[in-house]
C-alpha cells in the first residue's frame, strides 16, 4: 500500500503481523536503544528497520545499521533519504537517493476513529470544519485518523529539511478523496510558517496522497527537488 502512493523512484517495503520481519535481527547499535523497551517497542524498532533494510537492497546499498538522530529521527546512509513508521501489527519503510527527491515522509495509522480529545488538540478549526464535511459524504472512512497520519507525514519530510520542530497547528492540510467510493486520494498541507528552502526556492506547500486497506490508514508526502 505504501508503495502505491509514493513516486516509481522509491522504494517501499511493508511487513504486516505474520512477516517474519517481526523478527528481525538488530544491528550494532540498534539494541543500546530500545534495551529498557518493553517487548512490543522492541520488535517494532527491529522489524521496522527489517523493512528498511530491504529497501537498501533493492536501492543496491549494503544493509546496515539504522541509529537515531536529532529528535528520533533516523540517521540514513549517505546517499539515501527515506522514512519509517509502525503501528499495530504492520510496519513500513520507504526510501529513495538524495539526488531522486529532496525529502519524504510516510505514516500509518489503525483505521479507527481517533481517541476521544485528541482531535481539538491536533485540528486547526477550519481542518475540523472539512473532516465534518467528508463524515457526511463518506462515513465508512475515518478521516480523523487520516489527517492526523497526514500531519505525521507533513512533519517526517519537514525535519529533514530545516532541522526544527513543525507543531500540528502550524500546516493547515486538506484531503482530497478519490473517485466513487474508493478509499484514497491525495492531501495538500499549507504551511502556515515560513517553509523550507529547496533549491532556489521556498516552499509553502507540501503534496501527498493516502489510502485505506487492511484496516490500515497511511499517508505519504514528498517533497521534489524542482
Amino acid at each position: 500500500m505504501i508503495e502505491e502512493l509514493l513516486p516509481e523512484s522509491v522504494v517501499a517495503v511493508e511487513a504486516h503481523g505474520d512477516d517474519p520481519l517481526w523478527d528481525a535481527p538488530l544491528y550494532p547499535g540498534e539494541a543500546a536503544i530500545v534495551e529498557r523497551a518493553v517487548d512490543k517497542r522492541r520488535r517494532e524498532f527491529a522489524a521496522v528497520r527489517g523493512c528498511a533494510r530491504r529497501a537498501m537492497e533493492k536501492l543496491g546499498v549494503p544493509a546496515q545499521s539504522i541509529l537515531s538522530g536529532e529528535r528520533g529521527a533516523p540517521r540514513w546512509p549517505a546517499g539515501l533519504i527515506g522514512s519509517m513508521t509502525h503501528c499495530d501489527g504492520y510496519c513500513a519503510a520507504a526510501l529513495t537517493r538524495a539526488a531522486e527527491l529532496a525529502s519524504l515522509g510516510i505514516d500509518a495509522e489503525p483505521h479507527g476513529p481517533l481517541p476521544e480529545g485528541v482531535g481539538p488538540t491536533v485540528f486547526l478549526p477550519a481542518e475540523a470544519e472539512r473532516l465534518d464535511r467528508l463524515a457526511g459524504q463518506r462515513p465508512a472512512v475515518h478521516w480523523d485518523r487520516i489527517l492526523f497520519s497526514a500531519k505525521e507525514s507533513v512533519y517526517k519530510a519537514w525535519f529533514p529539511l530545516t532541522r526544527t520542530w513543525l507543531d500540528f497547528s502550524e500546516a493547515d492540510i486538506t484531503l482530497h478523496p478519490g473517485p466513487g467510493e474508493e478509499q484514497y486520494g491525495t492531501l495538500r498541507a499549507e504551511l502556515l510558517v515560513p517553509g523550507p528552502r529547496v533549491g532556489d526556492r521556498r516552499l509553502q506547500v507540501f503534496d501527498g496522497r493516502w489510502a485505506v486497506r487492511d484496516g490500515v490508514a497511511a499517508t505519504a508526502v514528498v517533497v521534489p527537488h524542482s
